[in-house]
């Protein structure tokens, strides 16, 4: 009797003025022996997940934040035009040569998981940010650093289980 098996794969990445890029794979198998799905799992896996990170660096048309009309229609100036954030002032630069375009709550995780494990390396995470997204760890914005932070504890070993407020608590968590 045959087994069948099947494997997807997806990632959604964020990109600016909420939009969003995602691709998933999928692919279905036969085996013919219960002993040969563990490792079988393992080999679909890590193809789906190469695939996919390797076909999400081409996210196609992403525009620009001059390219958005403004509610009346109008485009917005793009000769020298100064950014503001959404309270109206202008974003602060860090001081210093260490800037990262990340929070600092993001940025101490990465350095915390780098620290940590010493699998993981600064060139490591510099790699991976590079493979995923074009730019260094320090030039990621929000949405990619917490990509990337996800994909670092995976390869530590320790997937983030993440939980956002509209999910349930099991009593046990909430004893916790």
């Amino acid at each position: 009797m045959a087994i069948k098996l099947s494997a997807n794969y997806s990632k959604k990445l964020g990109l600016p003025h909420y939009s969003s890029h995602s691709f998933a794979a999928s692919v279905e198998v036969e085996l013919t022996d219960i002993s040969q799905v563990e490792g079988e799992v393992q080999k679909l896996y890590q193809l789906l997940q190469n695939s996919v990170d390797q076909e999400i660096q081409h996210p196609g048309f992403v525009p620009a934040a001059n390219d958005r009309p403004q509610s009346n229609g109008q485009q917005r100036p793009q000769n020298n035009a100064r950014q503001h954030n959404s309270n109206g002032q202008q974003p602060q630069a860090r001081p210093g040569g260490d800037s990262w375009n990340c929070t600092d709550g993001q940025k101490g995780f990465i350095l915390r998981i780098v620290n940590e494990n010493p699998g993981i390396t600064k060139q490591v995470a510099e790699d991976l940010s590079q493979q995923l997204f074009g730019i260094g760890v320090k030039q990621l914005n929000k949405m990619q650093a917490s990509q990337l932070i996800e994909d670092l504890l995976v390869k530590a070993g320790k997937p983030a289980t993440r939980q956002n407020r509209w999910q349930q608590r099991t009593p046990q968590q909430q004893a916790a």
